[in-house]
């Protein structure tokens, strides 16, 4: 995933003239004169006394009147993915229910082999157990929990390594100017934006990894630049830049065996989140508030810009319609594949042997105590699966991948 680093503390606003007050003389006759006078900065001092040395002050382009936070909460739930990847090849356990492991000196840690996994990981029947997103079970057994318990789960070391460094290098940054609140809830809130809009399109099979989440980060950032555009320096090039890194990552969700749904469900959900969470005051307002006694500032009434209010209300309204929408879309068992026939291209290109059309998938399969074995119907693939659990649903999802 890509990243862009934005310097948030590089704000652009018109300065204003501060006039500090004087010291207090006797009460007689009193004449003033300005003592070395510059820009912004005017003292004034009693005639006749000895010059005062002038208070060092920090130059206009070094304030900051932001607070700056400590980011615990990105690294926390990096830790938190990796532990819970560890746990789940612990439950995997190849070597006790596969023939054939990668790396077997890892014993119960050791990986599927690559015609099940390219990401060296576990099997598709542990990722269920553990809580991937299968929509069967969301919408007939009523786990909707997994909406958010996929975001937790990865599908392999190169899948949990390429998420966390992209995490660590948006999330940080985003967490310290933002705190952990409002970055806690704009990553789970975008993830679970990304795993319902996947659960919508993506009828069979399983879905992990936190992208979707990733991808609202990203979504936020734009969000923020443009709600807080007054505040940037350089800002056409910080939008072409960031605009360009968002296009990039869109268009590597259309390789195989990604789940770009979930990459624009994340990113529309954190975008718009980003304008409810990440909106800033205005730059005068908060130099008024902060300033010292004595200093004289340009009033100003309201703490945010009038398109600041207009976007938080719009992107308010877009949320909550959205998610209900949704929730109400996915429980009722609709396909949204069949209401809308091209969005099945927005999570694939359709090439000579793969097909972007959702359809039912069919297997001829028969069973031997835990050894499942599919044919499916439409090219002749054949594959045998060892199953604790054969359930209706998991062997539907092996067959919409053995057909895929």
């Amino acid at each position: 995933m890509g990243f862009l680093g934005l310097n948030q503390n590089q704000y652009t606003e018109k300065g204003e003239i501060f006039m500090e007050s004087g010291q207090s003389a006797a009460p007689s006759s009193l004449d003033i004169k300005v003592v070395r006078p510059r820009r912004s900065d005017n003292v004034v001092q009693p005639a006749g006394q000895g010059s005062v040395t002038p208070q060092p002050r920090r130059s206009f382009s070094d304030y900051n009147p932001f607070k700056s936070w400590v980011s615990w909460l990105v690294p926390l739930i990096v830790v938190a993915n990796i532990v819970v990847f560890v746990v789940t090849m612990f439950v995997n356990d190849c070597p006790k229910n596969s023939g054939r492991c990668i790396g077997r000196f890892l014993g119960r840690f050791s990986f599927q082999p690559f015609k099940e996994n390219l990401f060296l990981g576990p099997s598709s029947n542990t990722l269920e157990k553990m809580g991937a997103l299968d929509v069967q079970r969301v919408i007939h057994q009523h786990q909707w929990w997994r909406l958010i318990s996929c975001m937790w789960l990865h599908a392999g070391v190169f899948h949990v390594l390429a998420n966390m460094l992209s995490l660590l290098f948006i999330g940080i940054r985003l967490e310290q100017e933002f705190g952990f609140v409002r970055i806690g809830i704009l990553y789970v809130m975008s993830g679970f934006g990304g795993s319902l809009l996947s659960a919508l399109f993506i009828q069979y099979g399983i879905s992990v990894g936190a992208s979707g989440a990733l991808f609202g980060l990203l979504g936020s950032m734009l969000s923020e630049l443009i709600s807080n555009w007054t505040m940037y320096a350089n800002k056409l090039a910080a939008l072409l830049t960031l605009v360009f890194i968002i296009i990039i990552n869109l268009a590597a969700g259309l390789l195989p065996h990604v789940d770009n749904f979930a990459h624009i469900g994340g990113f529309v959900s954190g975008f718009l989140f980003g304008f409810v969470f990440l909106i800033r005051p205005q730059f005068k307002w908060l130099t008024q508030r902060n300033a010292p006694p004595g200093l004289i500032t340009t009033p100003v009434k309201s703490k945010h810009k009038t398109y600041q209010y207009v976007l938080w209300v719009l992107s308010l309204i877009l949320l909550t319609v959205g998610y209900t929408l949704g929730l109400i879309t996915l429980f009722r068992g609709v396909n949204l594949n069949d209401h809308c026939s091209w969005c099945q291209y927005m999570s694939c290109i359709p090439i000579s042997k793969r097909s972007c059309k959702s359809q039912n998938v069919y297997c001829l399969s028969s069973q031997m105590g835990n050894q499942l074995n599919l044919t499916c119907v439409s090219n002749g693939r054949n594959g045998t699966y060892s199953l604790l659990d054969p359930s209706a649903s998991r062997a539907q999802q092996l067959c919409a991948e053995l057909c895929s």
